[in-house]
């Protein structure tokens, strides 16, 4: 989840839950049990939960649009949900014909806050347009977890070697939200492909819940339920317990996609899949159910708070593959739009202005959320440092120059895909408003909020995307045009009839 200095109300939570609950597991026995991913017996790249097997990628192959929700909270369910409301709301004229926004839209990842309004989109589609305010966003969600955690009802479930606080939060989250659907349902959906993703407390690696993780693991998908998708993806350190998964892995005839093997064994990977190479042989490691025969997954926002390390991985591994001259199954797109929702909120403190250092439960927030705010620049950076790069090397391919190349070097050198990117930075400090962008940043990180501040962040979100740069570029590159009010739009084409 993203960090921001704790309120009292979120430091009082946070300790009493660090110093007062485990005490009592010492005098508490247990009931309950988790429920348990079951074993598939032969993995099948061509079944389950994965991209390749959507409508969305055999459908538009050219075009590929990608919501990345960021962690943060209701803050950052709120934020995603507004820029859903947008795409939803805004419709555009081109070569083709007037559209939605939203019905281009192919994948959605989503890290603790913004996983539940990714999950919830992909099980719901436009009913989530319904009441997702009032089931969800404008809800105490945190405040039932605190209760029910003191509630002595719950404590035999919650002291049980198999059964913590996120599995008593998953069940909430199934009561308020999901109603016990599981990725089953996304897969007979046709949604677009939604990632939500947890970090495996014992390496630091990211664990989306895909399908083809889940090969890996020789686990079946279909069967978890996305409440503790949800749960894992915002499972807190500390706050909350992990997430624990049953791994099979090794006892389902495994073999990785054509298309990653060359990086699995290199140990020095082309350069553009570095990155994406460690993360493939990360999930590799995966496979050792004789040693880890348990995997426990804590916050997705631990390891890529932006949900942005798959996109990254796959644009890397197309670049690499592109280098080495080898094809993808994304080689025939030709736009990959990424809008990169990012609820990173900076409050002010006055810790500088007092000779006394912050509180413990301040430098314990504060140590956590550095680290993570700035990957989150990092991984935004990455982004559009491929997409100038495409860019250039697209440029050069095209001149007058490099018609006249002979150099088999030259050539192999200017690989990359043939694609354009749009980075669209949908963030708090974007917006040309100072005053909203004050009050934004001083919203905590909580799954809490007023209902104002909830209005305020979906408003901002389409706010922000209208005056991005690169969403302009995307309109004018596509040579379409934004219908200003849907409504009256039509009133007056009917009319013109």
């Amino acid at each position: 989840m993203k960090n921001t200095p704790a309120t009292p109300a979120t430091s009082i939570w946070l300790a009493l839950a660090f110093w007062l609950l485990p005490g009592l597991s010492l005098l508490l026995g247990g009931c309950a049990s988790r429920p348990v991913n079951p074993p598939i017996a032969q993995a099948d790249q061509n079944a389950g939960y994965r991209f390749f097997t959507r409508p969305q990628f055999a459908a538009s192959k050219e075009n590929l649009v990608i919501l990345a929700f960021s962690g943060g909270g209701t803050r950052a369910a709120a934020f995603s949900y507004g820029v859903l409301e947008f795409l939803r709301n805004t419709e555009v004229v081109g070569p083709r014909g007037k559209s939605r926004l939203l019905d281009h839209v192919s994948v959605v990842t989503g890290v603790s806050g913004g996983s539940f309004t990714a999950l919830a989109y992909g099980l719901y589609g436009e009913k989530l347009f319904d009441d997702y305010e009032q089931r969800f966003l404008k809800r105490d969600v945190q405040g039932t977890i605190t209760r029910r955690t003191f509630n002595p009802a719950y404590w035999p479930s919650l002291w049980s070697s198999g059964w913590g606080r996120s599995e008593l939060a998953a069940d909430l989250y199934d009561e308020i939200l999901f109603n016990g659907a599981t990725f089953g349902d996304l897969n007979r959906g046709q949604g677009p492909f939604i990632v939500a993703s947890a970090t495996d407390i014992t390496t630091g690696a990211r664990l989306p819940f895909t399908q083809a993780t889940f090969d890996v693991l020789c686990s079946d998908l279909n069967a978890v339920r996305l409440s503790r998708a949800a749960a894992a993806s915002s499972a807190v350190p500390v706050v909350l317990t992990p997430i624990t998964l049953n791994n099979y892995g090794g006892n389902c005839h495994y073999t990785p996609p054509d298309w990653i093997q060359p990086f699995i064994h290199d140990s020095e990977p082309p350069r553009p899949a570095a990155r994406a190479s460690r993360h493939i042989k990360e999930e590799a490691e995966f496979g050792d159910s004789i040693n880890r025969p348990y995997l426990h997954v804590v916050d997705g926002g631990v390891s890529d708070n932006l949900g942005m390390r798959s996109v990254l991985d796959t644009l890397e591994l197309m670049e690499a593959l592109h280098l080495v001259g080898l094809q993808t199954p994304l080689d025939q797109v030709r736009h990959i739009v990424v809008f990169v929702v990012n609820s990173l909120s900076v409050p002010k403190t006055e810790w500088d202005k007092s000779e006394s250092p912050p509180g413990m439960i301040e430098i314990l927030v504060k140590a956590a959320g550095v680290p993570i705010d700035h990957y989150s620049y990092e991984a935004t950076e990455l982004l559009k440092d491929s997409q100038a790069r495409w860019r250039a090397m697209g440029e050069v391919r095209r001149s007058a120059a490099f018609a006249a190349n002979k150099d088999a070097g030259v050539a192999r050198a200017l690989r990359t895909p043939d694609a354009t990117i749009y980075a669209i930075d949908v963030s708090f400090a974007r917006l040309e408003d100072k005053e909203e962008l004050a009050y934004l940043n001083e919203l905590p990180t909580s799954f809490s909020l007023p209902p104002e501040a909830v209005d305020r962040l979906r408003a901002a979100a389409g706010k922000i995307i209208m005056t991005s740069p690169d969403f302009q570029r995307l309109l004018k590159d596509a040579g379409a045009t934004i219908v200003a009010d849907p409504k009256k739009a039509d009133a007056a084409a009917a009319t013109a009839q």
